[in-house]
């Protein structure tokens, strides 16, 4: 009897060992080629598809997914490739593609085939992606912010990159 605690705990671990390596993707794949792009010229009525909205976020009209959380784009990124895999995935999920137009969103959808096989929603030629920090809809932690080996960027209605003022003052914002 006074080993049978470890076991609770080994199970807990486990568990959250394979949830983290779930997520992270290939990081293996990261310099892979051959990636390419599909544009969705109409709404897609999958229901695997990702339901894209916009919402004003201190005072900028962005993209969201159907929960309300902040859409990203890489500056790195190219129309074909996302140049955020491995480790850089799992801070900042890519978006699954196809997505659908919600109201206020006008720019052209898109996909491209990840170096891992799966295939992301693109945005006015911008892979699309959330960010971890972003914990409740309406936050925009991740705008502005320099890392991973580039610039962040919310995505805006028009496509074009966020004015710096903004960055969300909710905590934190990685500065």
């Amino acid at each position: 009897m006074r080993n049978r605690w470890w076991a609770p705990a080994a199970l807990g671990a486990t568990a959250l060992m394979v949830a983290a390596c779930a997520g992270t993707g290939t990081a293996g794949a990261a310099g892979a080629a051959g990636s390419s792009v599909k544009v969705v010229s109409s709404p897609s009525t999958s229901s695997s598809s990702t339901a894209l909205k916009t919402r004003k976020i201190n005072g900028v009209t962005v993209l969201t997914n159907a929960k309300g959380f902040t859409l990203y784009w890489f500056a790195p990124d190219t129309k074909t490739k996302s140049n955020c895999n491995g480790s850089c995935a799992s801070i900042w999920p890519p978006v699954k593609g196809p997505a659908t137009a919600g109201p206020g969103v006008t720019g052209k959808l898109g996909t491209i085939k990840r170096s891992d096989g799966s295939t992301q929603a693109t945005y006015n030629g911008h892979p699309l992606y959330t960010y971890v920090a972003d914990t409740a809809p309406g936050q925009a932690r991740g705008n502005g912010l320099n890392v991973n080996g580039g610039l962040w960027h919310e995505v805006t209605a028009s496509g074009k990159a966020a004015p710096k003022s903004s960055v969300s003052s909710a905590g934190g914002n990685g500065y």
